[in-house]
C-alpha cells in the first residue's frame, strides 16, 4: 500500500482552482483511475463538488482519504468548530480524514487554534490533524503544544526548484509527514532539460519523473490537473525507480524559487542551508 506512515496515500489529487462541473469530473476521473486521496480546502470553494463526486463514485466513503483545510480567519476557538461543521455540510460527510490549518495566523494564539483543532478531532469530525505552510519554528511550537504523535502532516510547497531539506529534516524529527503542493512547479518541469532527459530514459513524462523524485524522498504529492489524460498519467508513478544519480541530478536543480508566498498570509520562510542549495 502506497501510504505515508500507513495513514495518508502517497499520491493524491489536488483540487485548487477546480470548480463547478470541472471539479466534479476531475475527482470522478481520479477515483476511476485509482486515486484514493483527494485534497480540498474551504478556500477553494469546491468542497460541495468534491463531496458530490466522491459520494456518487460508487466507492465506500471509508475507501477515499479526504483532506480539507481551515482558513486562518476561522482559527479562533469560537470560529474553528463552526468552520469545520460548514465544511462537513458542504462535503456531505460525517468526517474528513485529515484537517489542516491552511496558513499560520499570528493574530490568534497558536495554542488556542490547536486546542480547538484537537477538540474537533476528539469529537470524531476528523481522523487526523495537521498544518500547512508551517515553518520549522512553527512546527516545533505546534508539536510542543499538542504533544508527540498528535499532528501528522505539514503541507508545503515543494518541487525541483525549491530546496525544502531543512523543513523535511525537522518534520521527520517531529514525526510529521510532508505533503508537496505545486509539485511540478506550475508546469516548469516540462521545459527542463535535465528532467526531460531522465524522463526519456524511462519512457515517462517530466511530470511522472518529478512526482517519482518526490515520492522516493518519502514525500506525499497532490498534483492538480483539469485534464483527464494528465490525471491518468500522474497516477502511473509507482512502476519505475529513479537511480541515485538521477535523484541527485534533479536535486541539484533546487534553489530558493518559491512560487507561492501571498502577502498577509506567508510566514517568514526558512532559508535553505547554504551547503544544501545548488
Amino acid at each position: 500500500m502506497n501510504t505515508a506512515t500507513g495513514k495518508i496515500p502517497m499520491l493524491g489529487l489536488g483540487t485548487y482552482q477546480l470548480s463547478g462541473d470541472t471539479a466534479v469530473e476531475m475527482v470522478k476521473q481520479a477515483l476511476k483511475v485509482g486515486y484514493r486521496h483527494i485534497d480540498t480546502a474551504q478556500a477553494y470553494d469546491n468542497e460541495a463538488e468534491v463531496g458530490h463526486a466522491i459520494l456518487s463514485s460508487g466507492l465506500p466513503r471509508a475507501h477515499v482519504f479526504v483532506t480539507t483545510k481551515v482558513w486562518p480567519e476561522r482559527f479562533s476557538a469560537r470560529e474553528l468548530p463552526k468552520s469545520v461543521d460548514e465544511s462537513l455540510n458542504h462535503l456531505n460527510f460525517e468526517y474528513v480524514d485529515l484537517l489542516l490549518l491552511h496558513w499560520p495566523n499570528p493574530e490568534v494564539p497558536l495554542a488556542e487554534t490547536l486546542e480547538a483543532l484537537m477538540a474537533v478531532q476528539q469529537a470524531g469530525k476528523t481522523r487526523y490533524i495537521g498544518v500547512s505552510n508551517f515553518t520549522t519554528d512553527l512546527m516545533r511550537q505546534a508539536v510542543e503544544i499538542c504533544g508527540p504523535g498528535v499532528l501528522i502532516n505539514n503541507q508545503v510547497e515543494y518541487h525541483p526548484y525549491l530546496n525544502q531539506d531543512r523543513v523535511i529534516k525537522v518534520a521527520k524529527s517531529l514525526d510529521l509527514t510532508i505533503t508537496a503542493y505545486r509539485p511540478v512547479a506550475k508546469g516548469r518541469v516540462f521545459a527542463d532539460d535535465t528532467i526531460n532527459r531522465i524522463a526519456q530514459a524511462h519512457q515517462k513524462t517530466a511530470a511522472q519523473v518529478t512526482l517519482r523524485w518526490l515520492i522516493q524522498q518519502g514525500v506525499i504529492v497532490i498534483p492538480r490537473s483539469s485534464q483527464p489524460e494528465h490525471i491518468s498519467e500522474n497516477f502511473h508513478v509507482f512502476g519505475f525507480q529513479l537511480s541515485d544519480d538521477e535523484m541527485a541530478a534533479i536535486s541539484s536543480l533546487r534553489g530558493n524559487q518559491r512560487l507561492v508566498s501571498p502577502a498577509g498570509l506567508a510566514p517568514t520562510w526558512d532559508q535553505p542551508e547554504a551547503s544544501l542549495t545548488h
